[in-house]
């Protein structure tokens, strides 16, 4: 197959290793042509994913100057970018949605954005526990592709899936995609725990309160429940929330240890999705009456409201009533 991965950071980049390692051809493509150029001559990526080497099957060019079909398209930008990256990659065919984020404007999932700005084509979101630099290691690691279109979702899997790369076919689009996005806000709490030195019960209860609170939300705005139990919630969850492999982990841990809000943003180099994805979720959660005492908390404590003492208090302090909602007669 020829893929088209559009977004040259290091999960655009690892995903291009995975393709190319399958047999497949990619043209890699970056915001501007003086990156192009420079990748094109390093023939790897030094700034974001240094050490792994181009093949001779990828090609890298600027947005804008894409060169013949693909099978696929593969978006995997910043969330932030993706409205304006649409609009230049074509008018329909199948785009894979490998970013994780909702979108600032709307509230809504990257599928609602493609189908307002390319009604023609297919979704299939990409997600699951694939810290980047795994990926491009090629250590065992699992993911779901998940699509209305069974056989958008099959073309991507079986481009995808190899030796080491597991990947599943789902039909939860926009579960999928919510699990993908709302597990950020969750890491950057569990940064924050470790930060703090609490131990491993603090952590996991954190972890589980907070699945608990973004499978609540997902399910009202969409999403079938038990996709928060599969890669791209429990799975994905579980190595964002454990690895200084990942962005927003690393972003509550600094803070944690003293650094603002900006400075920890800052010093990543790369953006951190958890950061903009909360304050589009507490606002979904607020339109649509879903309680997030975590996530709130956690807002509170980003946008320097309260500290980390009242923030502890405040969630140790609430009232407890059954743990998987109400009891039932």
């Amino acid at each position: 197959m020829r893929v088209r991965v559009i977004g040259a950071g290091s999960w655009g980049t690892a995903l291009s290793l995975v393709l190319v390692r399958n047999g497949h051809t990619v043209e890699l493509v970056t915001h501007d042509e003086l990156t192009a150029a420079q990748l094109n001559q390093d023939r790897e990526n030094r700034q974001y994913l240094p050490g792994y080497r181009f093949t001779e099957t990828v090609s890298v060019v600027s947005l804008g100057r894409q060169s013949g079909p693909a099978n696929f398209t593969v978006v995997a930008v910043p969330t932030h970018a993706v409205r304006d990256v649409l609009p230049q990659i074509g008018n329909g065919g199948i785009v894979c949605l490998a970013s994780k984020g909702l979108d600032e404007q709307t509230g809504g999932v990257l599928s609602d954005v493609l189908a307002e700005v390319l009604p023609a084509a297919i979704p299939v979101a990409l997600s699951g526990p694939n810290l980047a630099v795994e990926l491009a290691k090629g250590v065992p690691t699992a993911a779901v592709c998940a699509s209305p279109d069974e056989s958008a979702a099959e073309l991507v899997r079986k481009a995808f899936n190899g030796k080491g790369y597991r990947v599943y076919i789902g039909d939860d689009l926009r579960g999928v995609e919510l699990a993908g996005a709302l597990k950020n806000v969750i890491a950057i709490g569990a940064g924050m725990s470790d930060g703090l030195g609490f131990g491993d019960n603090t952590k996991g209860a954190f972890v589980c309160r907070g699945l608990a609170e973004i499978a609540r939300l997902g399910v009202a705005m969409g999403a079938r429940l038990e996709t928060f139990l599969g890669l791209a919630g429990v799975g994905d969850l579980l190595a964002t929330c454990n690895s200084r492999l990942s962005r927003n982990y690393r972003v509550g841990l600094a803070i944690a240890q003293g650094s603002t809000l900006e400075e920890a943003v800052g010093s990543l180099g790369q953006v951190a999705e958890g950061v903009p994805t909360l304050r589009v979720a507490l606002r979904m959660a607020v339109e649509r009456g879903i309680e997030v005492p975590l996530m709130s908390t956690l807002n509170d404590v980003l946008i320097g409201l309260i500290g980390f003492d009242e923030a502890i208090t405040r969630l140790m302090e609430r009232d407890t009533r059954f743990e998987l909602g109400e009891k039932k007669d």
